[in-house]
């Protein structure tokens, strides 16, 4: 953007007030917290009349030429370009935003010397009469353009040149802080700060834009940096309803563009239309969406990533006797729940903090089981500390009850569950929907239910756990739980957290000792917060975990109603996986923010948009048409305005004609004056061009309209557009005729006359290229 608006001020529509027009100008001023003197140039409306010139001409005097060294340049683009009519005000500010970037006003044209109507010596305004350099004030420059309406005073718009631009805001990554009696932080120091894999961002009014876009965007992938190119589209492109998001490195960028233009599909594609609504809210699962090296990718590509998995490290590091980076792809130890537990909890966290980055924000968190530890972090009801303290201390009490249960999970309705539950002597552990509940107990229990329901042609599956947590296998380390979490402190959620132990949005300042043993005792009840949040207006839900695990679960129960995306999934842990996922929010509505990942780069010039060239020439209403005019022997013109035509014997003579009304052209009712409908200037144009295309006459030379032509209530008018045989030139005189439907005897009206040509027409001199003004 070359020039900010300042201040706007309007009037209204009213006839030339002198004081009105002093008004609209201080209301500007103070808008924009700038005084008389702080404007250089005004461009004025200038009506070029002996009565609204002396009036603007004063009341400038008045305001901008009081109390100010030196004076206001004043001009009127009225001047340059001639009558600018609904552009006005646009055009002056066309013309100032070109002044600044230049550095030089343009001399006001046909000036011959100052009105001798106004009293120039009121006030430091100085007409200007000749091209001059802008003013140099030692701030930045400012320009005034007035625009009027219909005899009154409509806008006054103060511009300025913008501040020079600055760098991308690049934070520097905060230092990582060495866990105590821990020296090894490699992982964390070798994080790369900039990735080769980015995301191109583009958007359309229709799909074929897209694609077309796509395409002009293959040539920018070679020669061009990808940072730069991917920056310019994500901040200086309007973004429209109709997305595609390209994410890769310089090989994969040119794969996607190249099917994205073709309209097809591929791996480095996200592909969507906005429009979805509602609140975020950030889902935490438990168990089960472990990989070993998961999230690996991530720390050698987001320093954010990195950043927080060391500060979850240094929490860990007190009250576990192993170090996070060193597990990560350790997959004994991934086995064990005192480890695998805190180290989903750092990866969600983590992750958290990455969504954050991107400027996905949560409007409430929700977490399943252990999940629900990580939900309380990020909502801000535990401190890093306390969360590692519950996810660590509670994880080594679960080795206790580790080879004495299990858990399965069964594709039926809880109402159906839990009477085989009963039968078996387990216990009800997770009712994720409607169809998704896990069961929980002894091993031999377990297998006796899922060898029932599996031949009654029920789906099951063993959850890869060897304990029953959420069942009364939970009771015997009670006592060890609150101990241990005693001294956990929780406070009020910055964030609302709704509860899976009781369904619903929580206090957090009660999440001590003893409610996280009821949430590692009772059954979660996922699908019952799941609902309470659709009820509350939130549209999309995010998982956040190495892989999506509760996905399908959220999908059951809200349906088609919302977005359910995912962070990661198995094996796909690195940045562009991750930014594939924000590209599914992005290209459904949900507002990102995509700089940071274009740390460091600039803006550079993109293609133009593509834009789809339609034809809005309002057609005819059906049954309007002139029917078959060749059984009458005429000719077809396919217009909306003329139906027919005949060449005139002898004569080499033409006559069109066509029959209009505001019941088959509603559109003409818009073009009214005094409550009148006149047939518009343009429409004569329209009507001699089309009989110049019929006669072979490229060029509409002459065009004089003579009187106008009303249009009844009721009823229609004919049309006829008469064009003589050429002379010697080529030259043929033509005139437009009308006739009311109702009178047969009434001679034709002549409402415009004109001359059409063939060949080229007279050259303009154009000015040089580069020159100002």
């Amino acid at each position: 953007m070359f020039v900010v608006v300042g201040g706007v001020a309007s009037y209204g529509l009213t006839a030339p007030n002198g004081p009105s027009q002093q008004r609209v100008i201080r209301q500007a001023l103070a808008a924009s917290g700038l005084s008389t003197s702080d404007v250089d140039v005004v461009d004025a409306h200038g009506t070029g009349t002996r009565l609204g010139d002396p009036i603007e001409a004063q009341a400038l005097l008045a305001t901008y030429g009081q109390e100010r060294d030196v004076p206001l340049l004043l001009g009127s683009v009225k001047s340059n370009i001639g009558h600018t009519q609904a552009a006005a005000g646009v055009a002056g500010i066309i013309k100032m935003v070109m002044a600044m970037r230049h550095g030089v006003v343009p001399r006001t044209l046909h000036v011959d010397q100052p009105s001798s109507h106004v009293d120039w010596a009121g006030g430091a305004v100085e007409l200007v009469t000749e091209s001059v350099s802008w003013p140099q004030a030692g701030r930045p420059r400012r320009a005034g353009v007035s625009s009027f309406g219909i005899s009154g005073t409509n806008a006054h718009v103060i511009i300025e040149v913008p501040p020079a631009a600055e760098p991308a805001d690049v934070t520097e990554p905060a230092d990582v802080t060495e866990p105590a009696d821990v020296a090894d932080v490699e992982a964390v120091e070798a994080v790369e700060a900039v990735s080769t894999v980015v995301p191109w961002v583009l958007s359309g009014r229709s799909p074929r834009a897209v694609w077309e876009q796509a395409g002009r965007l293959v040539s920018f992938v070679d020669g061009h940096d990808l940072l730069d190119v991917g920056f310019s589209l994500a901040t200086t492109r309007a973004v429209f309803e109709h997305r595609a998001v390209v994410v890769g490195d310089r090989r994969a960028l040119v794969a996607g563009l190249e099917a994205l233009a073709g309209g097809g599909d591929g791996p480095e594609l996200v592909v969507g239309v906005a429009g979805m609504a509602g609140k975020v809210v950030f889902v935490f699962p438990g168990q089960g969406s472990q990989w070993v090296g998961m999230a690996g990718g991530l720390l050698g590509s987001s320093r954010v990533f990195a950043d927080s998995m060391a500060e979850c490290a240094a929490v860990l590091s007190e009250f576990t006797d192993w170090w996070l980076f060193d597990v990560l792809d350790d997959e004994v130890a991934l086995a064990r729940v005192d480890v695998l537990q805190p180290v989903l909890w750092a990866v969600m966290v983590s992750l958290a903090a990455l969504w954050r980055s991107f400027g996905v924000v949560p409007d409430a968190v929700v977490g399943h089981s252990q999940g629900e530890i990580a939900a309380a972090c990020v909502a801000g009801a535990l401190s890093l500390r306390d969360g590692a303290r519950v996810v660590a201390l509670r994880s080594r009490a679960l080795r206790a009850l580790a080879g004495g249960g299990g858990m399965v999970a069964v594709s039926l309705p809880v109402a159906e569950v839990a009477g085989y539950a009963r039968r078996y002597g387990v216990s009800v552990a997770a009712v994720n929907s409607a169809s998704s509940v896990v069961v929980s107990g002894e091993v031999p229990a377990l297998e006796g239910l899922a060898e029932e329901l599996g031949a009654a042609g029920v789906r099951v599956r063993r959850v890869p756990v060897d304990y029953g947590s959420h069942s009364g296998q939970v009771d015997s380390i009670r006592e060890r739980v609150l101990r241990d979490l005693a001294g956990v402190s929780a406070v009020a959620a910055r964030v609302p957290l709704y509860s899976t132990v009781t369904g619903e949005v929580l206090d957090t300042a009660g999440m001590d000792a003893a409610y996280w043993y009821r949430n590692l005792r009772e059954t979660v009840r996922f699908q019952q917060a799941t609902e309470t949040l659709l009820g509350e207006g939130f549209g999309v839900f995010v998982e956040v975990s190495p892989h999506p695990v509760l996905t399908p679960a959220i999908t059951d129960t809200v349906g088609e109603r919302t977005l359910v995306v995912g962070s990661l999934r198995r094996d796909q842990g690195g940045l562009d996986r991750f930014l594939r996922s924000v590209a599914e929010l992005h290209v459904r509505g949900v507002s990102v923010d995509w700089v940071p990942v274009f740390p460091g780069a600039c803006r550079v010039g993109l293609p133009t948009y593509p834009f789809q060239r339609d034809r809005y020439w309002p057609e005819a209403v059906a049954g309007a048409g002139a029917g078959d005019v060749t059984a009458a022997g005429l000719g077809v013109v396919d217009h909306p305005l003329l139906g027919a035509g005949v060449e005139l014997p002898g004569t080499d003579g033409y006559v069109f004609t066509g029959r209009l009304s505001l019941r088959t052209h509603p559109w003409l009712a818009d073009h009214a004056v005094a409550g009148a409908v006149l047939f518009p200037g343009t429409g004569y144009v329209e009507l001699a061009v089309r009989a110049g295309d019929q006669t072979g006459c490229d060029h509409l030379e002459e065009l004089t309209l003579e009187k106008p032509l009303v249009f009844p209530g009721t009823g229609g008018v004919r049309i006829q557009v008469a064009v003589e045989s050429p002379d010697e030139s080529g030259r043929r005189v033509f005139g437009v005729y009308s006739r009311a439907d109702d009178e047969t005897e009434t001679v034709w009206v002549c409402h415009a006359t004109g001359v059409l040509r063939t060949g080229t027409p007279t050259t303009l001199p154009q000015p040089e290229p580069g020159v100002w003004p």
